[in-house]
């Protein structure tokens, strides 16, 4: 997203559980259950809002492993919904009437990546989570726990198609993170 300034928006991964719970609760709470669907199945997967939004109702209805050809990159990718089956499930039978996974309101499409952007800020402000919320907050949020818990850099390099491991830690934040532990715990 750019700012008013015209400048890209740095935004970040949500690096604690609080605030990812937090953030969840306020997107169920003030938003719905489809922009929580939504949050949750970014921040499970690391798939891009473009792909995201693109999924129809028939793609994810009772399955638990689907293949998502990426817009960006034109490459097939493995999806595995097993951690979030069965929320997406009862998501899924609470639609009627659309083909897709996630709605607009207005007219038989799927909401656009400006309104799923609005829903991720109204949500973060009612729980203080600071600025730099966006869409890429749910991929690279994946990104950042992902390597968190495996600590395989490649792997998550595969999964995210970087060219090189550096740019994949670079893009979740943990090159700055490590550096920043680093100083602050240096002493000769």
């Amino acid at each position: 997203m750019r700012s008013k300034k015209g400048e890209i928006k740095d935004v970040q991964p949500i690096r604690s559980y609080e605030e990812i719970n937090d953030l969840k609760w306020s997107i169920k709470r003030f938003c719905g259950e489809r922009d929580y669907i939504l949050f949750l199945l970014g921040i499970n997967t690391g798939l891009r809002v473009s792909d995201l939004l693109t999924l129809k109702v028939k793609d994810v209805k009772k399955k638990k492993k689907i293949v998502v050809k990426e817009g960006k990159t034109e490459k097939p990718r493995i999806i595995y919904l097993t951690n979030i089956y069965g929320e997406l499930n009862d998501y899924v039978g609470t639609l009627e009437g659309t083909k897709w996974l996630f709605p607009s309101r207005k007219g038989d499409k799927p909401i656009s990546r400006i309104q799923a952007y609005r829903q991720l800020n109204k949500a973060s402000k009612m729980v203080d989570i600071p600025d730099g919320i966006g869409t890429h907050t749910m991929r690279k949020t994946f990104g950042y726990w992902h390597y968190k818990q495996f600590k395989n850099v490649a792997e998550l390099q595969t999964i995210l198609n970087h060219s090189h491991p550096e740019i994949t830690l670079r893009y979740i934040g943990i090159t700055d993170e490590e550096i920043e532990n680093n100083m602050k715990n240096f002493v000769l």
